[in-house]
C-alpha cells in the first residue's frame, strides 16, 4: 500500500456529538445508559443506545439539503465536517478534490419504513417527498451538495467490514490521482425495524446508532494524526470457512503483540457472538478497547468508531501502533493497522 496518512476524524454516538465524548466514554468504560425504543403493536419497548439530538443546534442542519433528512445523513455531515476541518472550506471552494465513500449496511432505514407504510395504507397518497430519502447513497449525496464538491462520490452497502473495504479504496484513489484527498464515513441510524430484526438472533444485542470518518491524504504534512500501514484481505463466510476461520485469517495478516500497540476490536460482551473474534485474538496480551460494549452494536458505525478511537489514540501518541478487527456479521472478517507519525 502507497503511504496513506489520516488527517482528521470525526465521530457522532450515543455518547454524543464528536470525538470528544465518545473517547471520554471509552476511558470512562462503563456502558451507556439503555433505552426503550417502542415498537408499534408491541406492549414491551426493544433496548438501545441512541444518538441524542444536538444542543446547540449546527448551523449545517439549516442548510436546504438537510431539513427534511432523516438522522443518519445528520450524523454523516457532523462526523464528516468534524473530520475535515478547516479543509472543508477549501473544498468548497474549488481548491481540493475530495472524495466521499459513504459505507453503510442498514442505510436511511427511518425514511424506508416510513415511506412503504404509507403505501401499504394507501398507495395513492405516498409521500413521493420521502422517497429520495429511501435510497442508500442520500447522505453521500447531501454531504456533496453541502461541500459543493463534484469530484467522486461512492457508496458501498455491505456488512460492518464494508467501512474498511472503502478505507482500502480510498487509499487506492489516492494513489493514483483521481483525488487529492478523500472522506471515508461509516454511519446508521436507530429504528425498531432494524432492532426487531437482531431481537429475532439474539435479544441481548443493543443495537446503537451515529457515524464516523476518516479524512484520508497522500502527504504527512500539516500534521497528520497517523498512518494507514495496511488492509486485510477479506476473509468472507464461505461454505468451508465460516466466522471462525475467516477471524483467524484476517488475524493472522496483522502485526503481532507488541506492548506499546493497541487493539481496537469489535466485542460486545455476549460470548456467542463474541466467540470467533475471541478466539482469534487470544493471545493479545497489550492495551485494547472495545467500542461496541460501551455504544452499542453501531453496525457500520460501530466499525468506523473503532478506527477513530485507534487514530486519536495515535494521535496523542500513547500508542506506537494499533490493529483494528472487524468481523462482520454476515459476510467477512478483515482488519487494518494504523502507526503513529
Amino acid at each position: 500500500m502507497s503511504r496513506i496518512f489520516v488527517h482528521g476524524c470525526g465521530a457522532v454516538s450515543p455518547a454524543g456529538w464528536g470525538v470528544g465524548p465518545m473517547r471520554k466514554a471509552l476511558e470512562e468504560n462503563a456502558a451507556l445508559p439503555i433505552k426503550p425504543l417502542p415498537r408499534p403493536g408491541w406492549t414491551k419497548p426493544l433496548n438501545i443506545r441512541q444518538v441524542t439530538p444536538p444542543s446547540p443546534r449546527p448551523d449545517f442542519m439549516t442548510h436546504a439539503r438537510l431539513r427534511r433528512t432523516s438522522p443518519i445523513s445528520q450524523h454523516v455531515v457532523g462526523a464528516a465536517l468534524e473530520a475535515l476541518g478547516p479543509d472543508a472550506q477549501r473544498v468548497s471552494k474549488g481548491e481540493l478534490r475530495l472524495g466521499i465513500m459513504l459505507c453503510v449496511m442498514s442505510g436511511c432505514v427511518n425514511y424506508s419504513r416510513r415511506f412503504y407504510d404509507e403505501v401499504l395504507r394507501e398507495p395513492a397518497t405516498a409521500s413521493p417527498l420521502v422517497f429520495p430519502e429511501t435510497v442508500f447513497n442520500a447522505p453521500a449525496s447531501h454531504i456533496g451538495a453541502l461541500l459543493g464538491t463534484p469530484a467522486m462520490n461512492y457508496t458501498m452497502v455491505g456488512d460492518p467490514g464494508t467501512f474498511l473495504q472503502g478505507v482500502a479504496l480510498a487509499a487506492q484513489w489516492l494513489s493514483a490521482g483521481q483525488v487529492d484527498a478523500c472522506l471515508v464515513i461509516g454511519a446508521e441510524e436507530a429504528d425498531w425495524l432494524t432492532s426487531e430484526a437482531y431481537y429475532i438472533f439474539s435479544r441481548q444485542v443493543v443495537l446503537g446508532d451515529g457515524a464516523g470518518a476518516l479524512y484520508l491524504k497522500k502527504d504527512i504534512a500539516d500534521g497528520a494524526l497517523a498512518e494507514l500501514r495496511a488492509i486485510t484481505d477479506c476473509h468472507l463466510y464461505l461454505q468451508n470457512q465460516n466466522r471462525t476461520k475467516a477471524a483467524a485469517r484476517a488475524r493472522s495478516q496483522l502485526p503481532g503483540c507488541q506492548p506499546d500497540h493497541l487493539l481496537a476490536d469489535g466485542l460486545q460482551g455476549l460470548p456467542r457472538l463474541d466467540g470467533p473474534e475471541a478466539a482469534a485474538w487470544r493471545d493479545w496480551n497489550a492495551s485494547r478497547i472495545s467500542p461496541k460494549r460501551i455504544l452499542g452494536e453501531g453496525l457500520m458505525a460501530a466499525s468506523a468508531w473503532q478506527c477513530v478511537a485507534a487514530v486519536a489514540a495515535l494521535a496523542e501518541k500513547k500508542y506506537a501502533a494499533a490493529n483494528v478487527s472487524v468481523v462482520g456479521c454476515n459476510q467477512q472478517a478483515i482488519g487494518a493497522h494504523f502507526a503513529a507519525t
